[in-house]
């Protein structure tokens, strides 16, 4: 899944109108910030990106529905591609829990892409890590299982939006470092200086062993357009050098 954030975050765009893109679609991604870091714009952007591939719908799992399109672009225009995007709004752990198990029964095409927002507020009903393993690994087999009815080279892609507090207690990183267990794909994002009346983003993403790490600085402008820019790497700077030891974290 990080080749799908790869493309929406350097702009190369999905495949044309009526190609398909069967490129495999990665190990699942954690995608990680803190509250209003933008991760929703991001999960939307990458909805809006396999929409366009010309494979099957995406299923977009959140508590709430939005409140808005969190990214005004030509594509997010697109009602071809937002009527692929089925949104469902399982209100609590057991019903998160009743519609993953039910995946299998579900009927019409398969999803191939499979995002969930806002992980931390159905981790927050059942804080041990049991419950968290166990989240985290029926999510991850719902996603196999839907890559086995959509055939082989076809698979579907997952991305789990968590959000990160600045001062975590030892519960949370526990919690954490869990997580990433199941999801050695990551994708950091940090706030950067703001400017008067935009909204600046580091995006720092770890592919997870498939590929180099790579960053951007991601600027929300007033009117809610989303511009991203390569982070500009300068010679010596440390954040430049970290790997996937230090566990994806910028």
């Amino acid at each position: 899944m990080a080749e799908i954030l790869r493309r929406v975050l350097s702009g190369s765009g999905a495949a044309g109108p009526g190609e398909e893109n069967t490129a495999e679609a990665g190990p699942p991604l954690l995608l990680l910030g803190a509250p209003g870091s933008g991760k929703t714009t991001l999960l939307f952007a990458a909805a809006l990106e396999v929409a366009g591939e010309g494979r099957g719908p995406v299923l977009f799992l959140t508590r709430r529905p939005l409140q808005s399109l969190p990214r005004r672009t030509e594509a997010g225009l697109d009602p071809l591609r937002l009527q692929k995007i089925r949104f469902q709004y399982p209100p609590s752990t057991r019903e998160l829990l009743r519609l993953l198990c039910s995946a299998h029964e579900s009927p019409g095409p398969t999803p191939s892409l499979l995002l969930l927002d806002g992980l931390e507020e159905y981790l927050a009903e059942e804080p041990g890590p049991q419950e968290a393993a166990y989240l985290a690994a029926l999510l991850l087999d719902t996603a196999a299982h839907f890559s086995h009815r959509v055939g082989p080279g076809r698979d579907c892609g997952l991305v789990v939006a968590l959000q990160t507090q600045e001062e975590a207690d030892s519960g949370d990183a526990l919690q954490l470092a869990l997580l990433q267990r199941y999801f050695p794909a990551q994708c950091w994002l940090q706030p950067d200086t703001p400017g008067t009346r935009e909204r600046c983003l580091r995006v720092c993403l770890e592919p997870g062993g498939l590929g180099p790490r790579a960053e951007w600085r991601v600027t929300f402008r007033p009117d809610g357009e989303m511009m991203i820019t390569p982070w500009p790497t300068q010679t010596g700077d440390p954040s430049s050098e970290k790997g996937s030891s230090s566990g994806g974290q910028p």
